[in-house]
């Protein structure tokens, strides 16, 4: 009896430490999607941005103090304004807009989206209440969503 009891015990512990562990692994995952993610949407905004002072000109100044902004959590809301800029810029355009800036505000949505469903992914994973008892997020910061409507 006592074996059994032994026994069963050691497939609890092996089955929830192998859960810890591949919990573990999937945030570390999640956490690498959604860097590459945050990168490629900064790639997408940067693109956006020299794209629309190519063609229109007089938005050069706006591009320019956007793209000198890192997209990084601290810098979101200047950048998102930044970014609001450049939208209006491209609203001045008119509904006839050149297919590289189409192609651009397209790219842009892509990777806003992409980025924001991994950070919910991400978020949705860490916000666990087992996984922030075992504190298997480690002491990566909980990533934050990139808010711009303004498409």
């Amino acid at each position: 009896m006592e074996t059994a009891l032994l026994v069963i015990l050691a497939v609890l512990v092996t089955v929830a430490l192998y859960w810890a562990f591949s919990t573990a692994q999937r945030l570390n995952r999640l956490h690498i999607r959604t860097d590459s993610a945050k990168l490629a949407l900064q790639a997408a905004l940067d693109k956006r941005a020299a794209v629309v002072a190519a063609v229109e000109p007089s938005s050069q100044a706006a591009a320019e103090a956007a793209e000198a902004i890192t997209l990084d959590y601290a810098t979101f809301e200047s950048r998102a304004n930044a970014e609001r800029e450049i939208s209006k810029a491209i609203a001045a355009m008119g509904e006839d807009l050149p297919p590289r800036v189409i192609d651009a505000q397209s790219r842009l949505q892509l990777a806003h989206r992409f980025y924001n469903d991994a950070v919910s992914d991400t978020r949705a994973l860490r916000t666990r209440p087992m996984v922030r008892v075992l504190r298997l997020g480690g002491t990566a910061r909980l990533p934050e969503y990139f808010e711009f409507n303004d498409f």
